[in-house]
């Protein structure tokens, strides 16, 4: 069993930035891909970013260049790094972690960020 724990989110001005960091626990086996969701009020919960152990990484297409999503293998830990923030972006953000890009097993409970003026 794999446990996921997101860091705090909060409130963002449009335009800022903001770290989100997630630490995976409680399993001897390596961990994959790990990533990030989002769901907003209304929405379905959608890719945000996600990043293999090998460094690949897929990113949705209304984040890239703005969202950086790494890794540090040896902590299975996994950073998103969110700039020039904007309201769209508020949402519930989820940390996930699978053995592939289209499997992702184990989810955190979810960190809202809300980007508003």
């Amino acid at each position: 069993q794999v446990q996921l724990v997101e860091s705090e989110g909060g409130l963002v001005q449009p335009g800022g930035s903001l770290r989100l960091s997630c630490a995976a626990s409680g399993s001897g086996f390596s961990i994959n891909v790990m990533g990030w969701y989002r769901q907003a009020p209304g929405k379905q919960r959608e890719l945000v970013a996600a990043i293999s152990k090998g460094g690949t990484t897929n990113y949705d297409a209304s984040v890239k260049g703005r969202f950086t999503i790494s890794r540090d293998n040896a902590k299975d830990m996994v950073y998103l790094q969110m700039n020039s923030l904007k309201p769209e972006d508020t949402a519930v953000y989820y940390c996930s972690a699978g053995p592939l890009f289209v499997t992702m097993n184990y989810w955190g409970k979810g960190t809202l960020v809300t980007v508003s003026s």
